[in-house]
C-alpha cells in the first residue's frame, strides 16, 4: 500500500488538512525536479568515474602482462635511480666532483650499465651523479671511485664490485618486486 507522505519533499512542510493526496507542494514541483536531476546526474557521472577508473586498471593489467623483460628491467632501473637521487643520496654532493646537490641530478653508475649490464641494479655501483660529470664526463670513473671510497668506507670495498662479474639474470616477477619497492621507498620518503 502506498502511502501520501506527511511532508513536501522539497520544502519539508507539513501538507495542510485540505492538501491530502499531494505528494509535493505545486509550488515545489519545478525545484525538485531540478534538485532531483541534479541528484541523478550526480550519480551518472560518479559511475562512469569508476567504470572509467576499472577499465584503465583493467587495461594497465593487460599492458603490464604484455612488457617484455628489457621493459620491466627499465621499469626497476627507473625505480633504483629514483631512489637514489631523492632518498638514499639526497642533499649529498655530486660523489665524483663534489658540486652540491641540485634539481637535476642523476644517477650515475660506476661500472657502466653497457660494459657491466649484471650490475645495472646494484645498488653500491649507482650514486648521485651532477650532468657534467655523468654525461659530459662519461661517469668520471676516477672521481666516482675516490667518491665510493670516501662515502662508504668502513664496509664497502671497490675493488671487489670491480671483480664482480657473477652474471644475474632476473624474471619478469623480480623485476618487479624490485620495481615496486623502490617506488614503494620513494613515496614513503616524500611523503615524510
Amino acid at each position: 500500500m502506498n502511502r501520501t507522505p506527511a511532508r513536501c519533499p522539497q520544502c519539508r512542510a507539513r501538507f495542510a488538512p485540505e492538501e491530502r493526496g499531494l505528494r509535493i507542494h505545486p509550488d515545489c514541483v519545478d525545484a525538485w525536479y531540478t534538485a532531483h536531476r541534479e541528484k541523478q546526474d550526480k550519480k551518472a557521472e560518479a559511475k562512469r568515474k569508476k567504470d572509467a577508473a576499472a577499465e584503465k586498471r583493467v587495461t594497465r593489467e593487460k599492458l603490464e602482462k604484455l612488457k617484455t623483460l628489457s621493459q620491466h628491467k627499465a621499469d626497476a632501473q627507473r625505480a633504483l635511480n629514483a631512489w637514489i637521487v631523492h632518498v638514499r643520496d639526497a642533499g649529498l654532493p655530486c660523489i665524483s666532483c663534489g658540486a652540491p646537490a641540485k634539481e637535476g641530478d642523476q644517477a650515475g653508475h660506476y661500472r657502466s650499465r653497457g660494459s657491466a649490464p649484471h650490475l645495472a641494479l646494484e645498488p653500491f655501483n649507482i650514486a648521485r651523479q651532477c650532468t657534467r660529470c655523468n654525461l659530459h664526463l662519461h661517469g668520471n670513473a676516477i672521481g666516482m671511485r675516490a667518491g665510493m671510497m670516501a662515502r662508504w668506507a668502513p664496509g664497502f670495498d671497490v675493488a671487489d664490485l670491480e671483480a664482480d662479474n657473477t652474471p644475474r639474470k632476473y624474471t619478469a616477477s623480480q623485476l618487479q618486486e624490485i620495481a615496486a619497492r623502490y617506488r614503494k621507498l620513494v613515496r614513503e620518503a616524500l611523503r615524510s
